[in-house]
């Protein structure tokens, strides 16, 4: 088996990236070329992708936010400022999980757990405070008829249901926090809502400034 990367994104990753994410999530608009120029204009470092033998087949992307700023309901078009993460606080201590994206043809390597290793890593490597993050329910569409989102997620974290994405974030050390309607509209699988998570830094120094308030 081949052995997965996780490095910082390039300006040159940049249109392989939305060839992959239109594979990964058909259903969904891409995002802009220059949308991902700003991304890595405002945090470089909170943008990786994933690579197997040199090719990439997985990306994740974050920013800076002062979470009480966005603690009420949002939807992803307010708190990524569009894609273009504009609302990047480097005075924040939480790191906002953005996007991840695997290549479907390589699922089962286990990319997305390397690719949220790197997020914790970073997480940790910026004394940070926490990741948040606002999680697809792919699977709510066949139930939509019968329940409601909230009760489809609670199925899911007591382990009546498996949902490809919420299950992983569990799975992954992520708390489940309720939920956000109305979070990506355009995504049909889900109904447009999101589980909100979480994933507390353990390692998190409150005596110490984050390395970017430095």
């Amino acid at each position: 088996m081949s052995e997965i990367y996780i490095r910082s994104t390039h300006t040159t990753d940049i249109d392989p990236l939305i060839k992959l994410q239109a594979l990964a999530y058909p259903s969904i608009e891409p995002w802009r070329k220059d949308h991902l120029v700003q991304q890595l204009e405002m945090f470089p470092q909170g943008q990786l992708v994933a690579t197997v033998d040199g090719q990439i087949v997985g990306c994740a992307s974050s920013l800076v936010i002062l979470w009480d700023e966005w603690a009420d309901e949002h939807s992803w078009k307010e708190i990524t400022a569009s894609g273009t993460f504009h609302t990047h606080n480097p005075s924040g201590f939480t790191l906002y999980g953005a996007e991840v994206f695997v290549d479907p043809r390589v699922r089962g390597m286990r990319v997305g757990h390397a690719l949220y290793g790197g997020r914790r890593q970073l997480c940790q490597d910026l004394n940070l405070r926490r990741i948040i993050a606002c999680g697809r329910l792919p699977g709510y569409h066949a139930h939509a008829d019968t329940m409601t989102a909230e009760q489809y997620a609670k199925k899911v974290l007591w382990g009546d249901f498996v949902d490809p994405v919420l299950s992983f974030q569990l799975r992954e050390g992520s708390r489940d926090c309720g939920l956000m309607e109305g979070y990506i509209p355009e995504d049909q699988a889900s109904c447009g809502h999101a589980a909100l998570i979480v994933w507390l830094n353990t390692e998190y120094d409150s005596a110490q400034p984050t390395a970017l308030q430095r």
